[in-house]
């Protein structure tokens, strides 16, 4: 997705979404979906100065091509991929990629030495194919410079509604987020992985169930010793098993389960950080910030003040 230079007396931005067959059709529509809903309500706030972005879609052939999900998209014609972004990127103002849409920046020689994230299943191989970049592999979206990247699916919307509020303003991007019923964003930084998902990926029917409990009771006693117990192991055991089943330790997972519930309730109540750390099992909001600083490296009240949703 490319945003180019336009007249500015025209008042439009023009956004170029680079699409190719077998693309997840989300990937495509998504980001564009918000964009058009930033015009939308720009619209009825008779907001006449504002720039309107102009959507386009273009392909390597023009007309209609099938998505993964066998759903077809219509797009104009533009020649190869790779030497489309060379030659439009130095004149545009900002370029931005959707998952594997990476791989393309990436082979146009437009991230080397720069920070970058595409789809976590394939972070690793970008990597290896083009070392002069810096891959981050849990980020949902990264931003270099002019030069904007996002993982999987609906991280591109993340990343389309953080390129909406910068043109124009925080409380647009609530609006649309409002109508399509999202997040006003999440950070760039948290990670691809919720603990949700996480959980629900566990073979393990006595660990996924203790998942579910634990999340249900953050602030409860979460010791090795009490999770143990409620699943009939032995703490030794069931450090064991766990580690082997999650991937990680399960104190670090309750770590991660409370600062994700911690996240939440920064971003949609007005409950002070005391309480939060109460309610969320830290005890303390020493032991919280302590929490946010090794994970998402950012404390509770600068993450509160950067992404509070509009629940709140």
């Amino acid at each position: 997705m490319k945003i180019l230079p336009t007249n500015p007396a025209e008042r439009v931005r023009r956004v170029v979404m680079v699409a190719f067959p077998n693309a997840q059709i989300l990937d495509v529509t998504g980001p564009l979906q918000v964009l058009a809903s930033a015009n939308t309500r720009l619209d009825v706030l008779g907001d006449r100065r504002s720039p309107r972005y102009a959507l386009e879609l273009v392909s390597k052939q023009a007309g209609a091509f099938t998505c993964s999900s066998g759903l077809e998209l219509v797009a104009k014609n533009d020649r190869a991929y790779v030497e489309f972004l060379r030659r439009t990127a130095p004149r545009a103002r900002r370029v931005a990629s959707v998952c594997t849409g990476t791989m393309l920046l990436a082979e146009a020689g437009l991230l080397d030495g720069r920070r970058a994230v595409t789809h976590w299943a394939y972070c690793e191989a970008l990597g290896r194919r083009y070392p002069k970049l810096a891959v981050e592999p849990d980020a949902i979206f990264v931003r270099d410079g002019k030069f904007w990247s996002s993982a999987g699916v609906c991280a591109g919307m993340d990343l389309a509604l953080a390129l909406a509020e910068e043109d124009h303003g925080r409380e647009l991007a609530l609006t649309i987020a409002r109508w399509m019923v999202i997040f006003l964003k999440r950070p760039g930084g948290q990670s691809q992985f919720s603990v949700g998902l996480a959980a629900q990926a566990t073979e393990h029917e006595r660990i996924r169930e203790l998942q579910s409990w634990a999340q249900a009771h953050l602030g409860s006693d979460l010791g090795i010793a009490k999770l143990a117990k409620r699943v009939a192991m032995s703490p030794r055991n069931f450090a064991r098993v766990f580690a082997r089943e999650v991937g990680e330790t399960p104190a670090r997972w309750v770590e991660r389960a409370r600062v994700e519930a911690a996240r939440r309730l920064l971003e949609e109540s007005d409950e002070g950080v005391d309480a939060i750390a109460a309610l969320c099992g830290f005890g303390s909001a020493e032991t919280l910030r302590r929490a946010f600083l090794r994970q998402l490296r950012v404390a509770p009240s600068a993450y509160r003040a950067r992404f509070r949703s509009a629940a709140a």
